[in-house]
């Protein structure tokens, strides 16, 4: 089986089926609990400053379901949202989500099937890094394609092993390890245990090196701290929520420090 049926088949079969709490299968590798709710939303709302306000079209590239409200915005001053992805319940579900707001298509993020210049606006959540790594140059040159002069793209993924958040994966590993131990079980741990499908990150020098010369880049912070860190460390009881309220505003005041080394940057590509 191919990377690209591995992921279409995940997201069909499993990621994207709603289960008994009313949330998608894919929800559980997020962190939805009360006390990360506030700096989640903000996070999720920055996409809006990587894109014009309004226009005739907006892709949506690997959209999924549109699951969280958040997501919605992006498109409110747009005629039309086009929802493409590779997996056909993502494009249902969508369809549930946002109605004749929407136009719905099935394909392949590395090969957009879409005329030079088409969108005023595009946004991609989470999709790239579901390519295989020589492609991925591809998917953004396909992006930069079809956006509009003048324009922006959104594009959010995640680093391979960023610095501010390296050392405390290493302690999280290193605990779960101990406790093992402690309990008499083998001490290997698997490092990325939150992943779902297919996942193949970079990092910042690669999106420098491969696209810088071929289309402006800015990178920015999206969100700092990934899922496993702030299951382990953020907690009601132990100020969690105004830790997470003094790295919302570090990263408002350093953007691009946060961005670069952070866990998931907002990637502005302009044209």
């Amino acid at each position: 089986m191919n990377t690209k049926q591995q992921v279409r088949e995940f997201y069909d079969e499993i990621g994207w089926q709603q289960e008994e709490d009313g949330l998608y299968q894919n929800a559980r590798y997020d962190d939805l609990r009360p006390v990360v709710h506030d700096y989640i939303h903000e996070t999720r709302l920055r996409v809006n400053r990587g894109i014009s306000p309004n226009g005739r079209f907006l892709l949506d590239a690997g959209s999924g379901p549109v699951q969280y409200d958040e997501y919605l915005t992006y498109s409110q001053g747009y005629q039309k949202r086009i929802c493409f992805d590779i997996s056909i319940q993502a494009l249902r579900e969508a369809r549930k989500r946002i109605g004749d707001h929407g136009l719905f298509v099935v394909g392949d993020i590395a090969n957009l099937p879409f005329k030079q210049d088409a969108f005023d606006g595009i946004v991609s959540m989470h999709t790239i890094h579901h390519l295989p790594a020589s492609e991925h140059k591809r998917a953004y040159k396909e992006l930069f394609r079809v956006l509009c002069p003048g324009k922006s793209a959104a594009i959010v993924n995640g680093w391979t092993n960023p610095a501010l958040t390296g050392w405390l994966d290493n302690l999280i590993i290193f605990s779960r390890r101990l406790r093992r131990v402690l309990h008499g079980k083998s001490a290997r741990v698997q490092r990325h245990d939150e992943k779902a499908t297919f996942v193949q990150k970079t990092s910042a020098r690669w999106l420098r090196h491969e696209l810088g010369a071929e289309m402006p880049i800015e990178i920015l912070a999206w969100r700092s701290a990934s899922t496993r860190i702030m299951r382990t460390f953020i907690h009601e009881k132990f100020g969690g929520r105004s830790i997470l309220r003094w790295l919302y505003k570090m990263e408002e005041k350093y953007p691009k420090f946060f961005g670069e080394n952070g866990q998931y940057p907002l990637i502005v590509v302009r044209k």
